[in-house]
């Protein structure tokens, strides 16, 4: 489509154009880097630091005080501090990072991924200080980073792109007409949009002033800019993306592409590579149109173009992300490459590795994003501390790229990742059951985390087929978050691992050395030379567990259940620091599992899954604070206090906003609960809060 906005924008990329290919004649001098500053943290962090040690070259970290120690910080050769917590006052301050790479030498700048690394400021500034900027020219970065921009350079390229409208006439009637030609259901996105922020689908004409007007709203409060292009909605779709590199001796590839389909909040979940299900046709075909728009740019470096692609494998450029991806190690693992690498190579000056026809992909490969979340809560995301953190060994097949170890803390400040576990093998089945394998020996204690969900997904019958779409999850709800009650199994196991631990650990720190028939041992109602009766105490959330027990002088016990069931078990267990593993025998069938207790809290981790069951607290240790009553206002998840909307004396009617928290980079309304007065508030602005704190303190009017 032409429009007067569409030219002049199609006028500016030309002489973009220009301006870099003269920079790029300018710049293929090698330069070497011996030095390089990386201006993120956590685990992308930690992910250049890798790639730059074994190429020989001294890292430089910056950090907040919130990441004094963290392990990127510990992995660098140098470190510095930047700022309180808040990215604003660190990770975002542009001069502040400068003035590091300055002062410490760095001969190159790395961006990671979020943060700075599509910022054309920044890429300028790199230029301006003459500090190589490991991504592409600031002028490809601005042209992708407006989606009506990229469309129309994309479109004169030969790129596929979805019917739409991208003008500059805003108006509500001119945005209505155009929906009405485009015909319904119709996407509506901001064109500086992001993450799904400023982006509706109107289904129907009737809906779509409503839908209009809420994506105008939020991407004037998320981006300061509420222009909105309308796209031809396509039901049921797939998001592939393709992996490019360029360099600036005009040399372009792709490494084959990813399936990025499945997502929460428009935020992906799992990826893949390559997708499943494409012909040969296709694959080649749409890494080919990837390069194209590469080309149109005049790229350099790592670059991902992302497209939709519908039933018939007809696909439709999205956007380009001027960035190396989050899920890039799965490309790595299919084209054995370090994209980290080859960044840092075509930033000094050199070629690209490897030619179109040397690259080749063998294998599958999964990647897992494991978050701080809850995701029975619409993926509440949380923070805290990593108690208890055990992961699978890490193999050739096996990658766990994280930047936190046990004993660090998830904070509320950044966004609440705690690793991609990435997985490959030979082919999609086998990939996908190393995957799930993996998964089950991923323990965390101290914080929800959507492991669970992250099994559930991968054993779903639809995904291991390959059937995948962006409403994944909400179609396939029921199956993706159900019910899963204890097992008989599950409380045998809790309670013989809880038996023996008492036993062995109670009067002694040698968990051998303690005779389990002691009459100093734990349970009440034992007798020297008599078999033992006692009774375990559980709690499954609010719901009390008990099990009967009868220990016999040679090791076995009868465990009758709740329903009444009796089962013969046997069994020992062995500590492995904070972790007691178990093997027993439950009426004749093996089976293993791992208990971490922490305070009056048991997580059984099991090939079932895990659980957390609450122990029973004696009345004189129970705390007499409560968390508020029912019309208090409480924090939903950890977070930061942005701002109080009330004052005490207030009256608020139920669904009133109270307080606005900060979280894992996203914002949350705390809302009445009832109508009332305001009697309290507890918090104030800028205090950091755990989640079910007590924030306001209600009165019924």
């Amino acid at each position: 489509m032409a429009s007067r906005f569409t030219n002049t924008k199609q006028i500016l990329r030309n002489l973009t154009r220009s301006r870099s290919c003269n920079q790029r004649e300018a710049s293929t001098v090698t330069q070497p880097i011996d030095k390089i500053l990386i201006a993120n943290r956590g685990e992308i962090a930690c992910r250049v630091i890798r790639t730059a040690k074994s190429l020989g070259i001294r890292s430089v970290a910056v950090y907040s005080e919130a990441d004094r120690e963290s392990m990127h910080v510990a992995m660098a050769d140098e470190a510095y501090l930047i700022g309180p917590p808040p990215a604003n006052q660190s990770y975002l301050c542009q001069d502040k990072i400068m003035h590091v790479a300055k002062h410490s030498g760095a001969k190159a700048v790395h961006p990671g991924y979020g943060f700075l690394s599509e910022n054309t400021e920044f890429a300028e500034l790199c230029e301006k200080e003459n500090i190589i900027f490991v991504g592409p020219p600031a002028s490809a970065i601005r042209d992708m980073g407006i989606k009506s921009t990229s469309k129309a350079i994309m479109a004169s390229a030969g790129v596929p792109i979805i019917e739409g409208y991208h003008g500059e006439d805003q108006s509500d009637e001119r945005l209505r007409k155009e929906a009405d030609k485009i015909g319904f259901p119709v996407m509506i996105k901001a064109v500086r949009g992001g993450g799904g922020k400023g982006m509706r689908i109107a289904l129907t004409k009737e809906e779509f002033d409503t839908q209009l007007e809420s994506a105008k709203t939020e991407a004037m409060k998320s981006f300061g800019d509420q222009i909105m292009l309308l796209e031809k909605y396509v039901e049921t779709p797939r998001h592939v993306e393709v992996q490019v590199f360029g360099d600036r001796h005009s040399n372009y590839v792709y490494l084959f592409e990813r399936d990025c389909s499945v997502q929460r909040r428009h935020q992906k979940v799992i990826e893949e590579a390559p997708a499943p299900g494409l012909s040969e046709e296709v694959r080649k075909s749409i890494g080919e149109a990837a390069v194209r728009a590469a080309e149109a740019v005049n790229y350099v470096g790592a670059g991902t173009v992302e497209f939709i692609m519908d039933k018939n494998q007809k696909f439709y450029f999205m956007e380009m992300n001027t960035r190396l991806q989050v899920e890039h190690p799965v490309t790595e693992m299919i084209t054995g490459t370090d994209l980290v690498e080859w960044q840092i190579r075509v930033a000094s000056g050199e070629k690209i590795p490897k030619t179109q026809k040397e690259l080749k992909f063998k294998g599958h490969a999964f990647e897992a994003r494991i978050y701080a979340e809850d995701p029975n809560s619409n993926f509440m995301p949380g923070a805290g501390p990593l108690l208890h953190l055990s992961t699978p060994a890490p193999t050739d097949s096996i990658r766990i790229e994280t930047g936190v170890r046990q004993g660090d803390e998830v904070s509320v400040h950044y966004d609440p990742m705690i690793a991609k576990l990435v997985v490959w093998s030979e082919d999609r089945q086998s990939a996908l059951q190393r995957t799930i394998a993996a998964l089950n020996q991923y323990q965390v204690v101290g914080l929800s985390t959507n492991i669970q969900f992250l099994l559930d997904l991968a054993k779903h019958p639809e995904f291991q087929a390959g059937n995948v779409n962006t409403d994944f999850i909400p179609q396939y709800s029921d199956e993706l978050f159900p019910s899963r009650p204890l097992t008989n199994r599950n409380l045998c196991q809790a309670a013989l691992v809880l038996i023996l631990w008492r036993q062995r650990s109670l009067y002694t720190k040698n968990i051998d050395s303690l005779d389990p028939y002691s009459p100093f041992s734990w349970s009440c109602g034992t007798r020297i030379n008599e078999d033992r009766k006692q009774q375990v105490t559980l709690f499954d959330g609010d719901e009390e567990v008990k099990v009967d027990v009868i220990q016999y002088r040679d090791g076995s016990f009868d465990m009758t259940t709740p329903d009444g069931i009796q089962h013969q078990v046997t069994g020992d267990i062995d500590r492995d620091d904070d972790q007691i593993k178990s093997t027993c025998f439950i009426d004749g069938i093996k089976t293993t599992s791992s208990v971490v207790i922490n305070g009056n809290s048991l997580h059984l981790f099991s090939g079932d899954g895990s659980y957390e069951l609450k122990l029973p607290v004696p009345n004189y240790m129970k705390s007499s604070l409560a968390t508020g009553a029912a019309g208090d206002a409480v924090a939903p998840m950890p977070g930061v206090i942005e701002r109080v909307v009330v004052s005490e004396g207030s009256t608020v009617e139920q669904g009133d906003p109270l307080v606005i928290m900060i979280a894992m980079k996203m914002e949350y309304v705390i809302k009445a609960p009832k109508a009332g007065v305001v009697e309290k508030i507890v918090h104030q602005v800028g205090e950091t809060v755990a989640k079910g704190t007590l924030l306001i303190h209600m009165k019924e009017d």
